[in-house]
């Protein structure tokens, strides 16, 4: 598959100028860059979620592709009901995708998720990661890191680590895991163009950084990303057919060895105000504990 980049990529848009969601929302740059790799070709199906936000209120909309609105459990049913219906009338030009937030993919949604994996669904479903359950007023969801300040968890921040969704799903075996994030969209770009071409179940997160939810001013949402993966916080790479590699910033990160100290990720966020210097040393530990996972993954591979 050839590489794109910043000249190659299509001008052609398929999220128009004017939506509902906050400035400086990342979700705004990935979708936009999602749909592109999409080509068009595709219906989308959302649950309740900052996505459903984005696409607005019957009849405006922003987005020139079909999208269809499930109740918050459901975006993965709802995706094997699209790909069931397809078949039915002969259609194979489009592609189903199903879009949720952590909220409806780590908690709610993961039920359905599971059965459509473990069936060998024929979709790209795509989990944007805010870290809370932001369009309702930024509770804690099981993507929110420890110490994280959230609507739910106000003094103290949350006092449990992130949920791994991505090691889930690649235990369900299916063909292709991604992670990407907004601030590499064209790496996002081609994970979805090359999960366009393979058969069954993919799954693509998205590191998703959140201006009012995380605390940062809305300029700083790129840099926001790009610390996350200089840090190891968040590492990009994929599994295809079983076999990882690292990706775009996280492979730069691992040529060069040398990891950003995570603090400069935390006081960088508002939701991180309150933890201790004990809090600190643990998200350290914790983030290379799982940095060096990774490495010795990609070694291996």
């Amino acid at each position: 598959m050839s590489q794109v980049n910043a000249v190659s990529l299509t001008e052609k848009e398929y999220l128009l100028p004017g939506n509902r969601l906050c400035p400086g929302c990342a979700l705004s740059l990935a979708y936009r860059h999602i749909l592109k790799a999409l080509d068009g070709r595709a219906i989308i199906t959302v649950p309740a979620s900052c996505l459903t936000v984005l696409h607005g209120m019957y009849p405006v909309t922003s987005v020139t592709v079909p999208c269809v609105n499930t109740p918050f459990a459901s975006v993965a049913a709802s995706a094997a009901g699209l790909v069931a219906g397809l078949k039915a009338v002969g259609r194979t030009d489009l592609t189903v995708v199903a879009v949720a937030g952590d909220g409806g993919t780590h908690d709610i949604g993961i039920q359905a998720l599971s059965g459509a994996a473990e069936r060998h669904d024929d979709f790209i479903y795509i989990c944007y990661d805010n870290e809370g359950y932001m369009n309702t007023g930024n509770q804690r969801s099981g993507s929110s890191p420890l110490g994280a300040i959230s609507g739910t968890t106000p003094i103290l921040g949350k006092r449990q680590h992130q949920k791994d969704i991505v090691a889930i799903m690649e235990a369900h075996a299916v063909p292709y895991v991604a992670t990407a994030n907004a601030s590499y969209p064209l790496d996002l770009y081609q994970k979805v163009r090359k999960a366009m071409s393979m058969v069954g179940l993919r799954f693509i997160h998205v590191y998703s950084p959140c201006p009012p939810g995380w605390g940062f001013p809305f300029s700083a949402t790129i840099r926001i990303g790009e610390l996350a993966v200089q840090t190891g916080w968040n590492v990009l790479y994929e599994v295809e057919n079983g076999v990882f590699q690292l990706t775009a910033g996280s492979e730069s990160v691992a040529r060069k060895g040398n990891p950003t100290h995570v603090r400069e990720f935390l006081t960088a966020q508002g939701r991180f105000s309150n933890v201790t210097e004990e809090t600190v040393q643990e998200l350290q530990d914790w983030v290379t504990a799982k940095w060096q996972r990774y490495l010795e993954r990609a070694r291996s591979s």
